[in-house]
């Protein structure tokens, strides 16, 4: 197996440290060290950022973005076996590597960081779409972060990047879309990992946006997506009828048919809709 510094092969350190992969953790190691060194490349120049790492595993992409210059990564990892190899990664890039054994779910990473700061993950698929829902929606804009390169199923994928009139096309798009700019940048086979996923993935780049692309209270905007969305086959009208008891007439002044589905309403009517909701 190719490799991109000394350490051993990411087959021998799984075998060495017995760290195979759990279901239950949503684990599927990449174990091509060019391709994880691939990945850290389109995260874009690491050498004056720090980067957040989800779920490291045995540190195939923590040894890439190592590899790539990185300035700092810290990486969070829930599963105690992987620390051992994690250790030997640290101790072989010295004041490079800050391990934290610990639920990503659970952890403020900003306290850990020095901005200017990313994030590159192989996000483990059990957590992957809430922690990006968490890192899109914030209340204050700009986020923490500069931009996410992450991994996800590829249906995953596809739902953060379509466009309305498509069946992909939903709450992820409009939260993802609204304050970032996603684009799919690296397609994946079921092969590429150890196990192999039934599945194929992609790794998206999402860079922030300095601010929303039209202006939105988030809580009320998702407050309209969600119902808009949870009901996607009926028309606004119907769907969006517990928000306010004039429904029509406020879904009219945003300049959308009340008649319409979700999936037909761009991003900017939705915003236009969540305005004339929050006066």
């Amino acid at each position: 197996m190719p490799t991109i510094d000394n350490l051993p092969p990411l087959r021998e350190v799984i075998e060495t440290h017995g760290i195979a992969a759990k279901k239950s953790l949503g684990q599927n190691f990449l174990l091509d060290l060019n391709l994880t060194a691939k990945i850290a490349r389109l995260a874009g120049d690491l050498s004056s950022s720090d980067i957040l790492e989800v779920g490291p595993g045995p540190g195939g992409l923590t040894r890439g973005l190592l590899a790539e210059g990185a300035r700092k990564v810290l990486a969070i990892e829930k599963d105690s076996r992987c620390m051992s190899a994690l250790a030997e990664i640290e101790a072989a890039y010295p004041g490079k590597l800050t391990v934290l054994n610990a639920d990503a779910l659970e952890l403020d990473p900003t306290a850990h960081l020095t901005h200017p700061i990313k994030v590159a993950a192989n996000l483990p698929y059990n957590v992957g779409t809430e922690l990006l829902v968490r890192w899109l929606t914030p209340q204050e804009w700009p986020p923490f972060w500069e931009s996410l390169t992450l991994m996800f199923q590829r249906e995953v994928a596809q739902r953060i990047v379509a466009q309305p009139g498509s069946k992909a096309y939903g709450r992820l798009a409009i939260l993802s879309q609204w304050r970032a700019d996603p684009r799919i940048v690296l397609d994946l086979s079921p092969e590429a990992f150890t196990p192999a996923p039934k599945v194929s993935s992609a790794v998206v780049h999402l860079k922030a946006l300095p601010q929303p692309r039209f202006e939105a209270d988030p809580d009320v905007l998702n407050k309209v997506v969600a119902a808009g969305f949870n009901q996607r086959r009926k028309m606004l009208r119907s769907a969006l009828k517990a928000l306010a008891p004039d429904i029509d007439d406020r879904i009219l002044a945003a300049g959308i048919k009340p008649t319409e589905r979700a999936e037909q309403v761009p991003i900017e009517g939705f915003c236009a809709l969540a305005r004339e909701l929050a006066q």
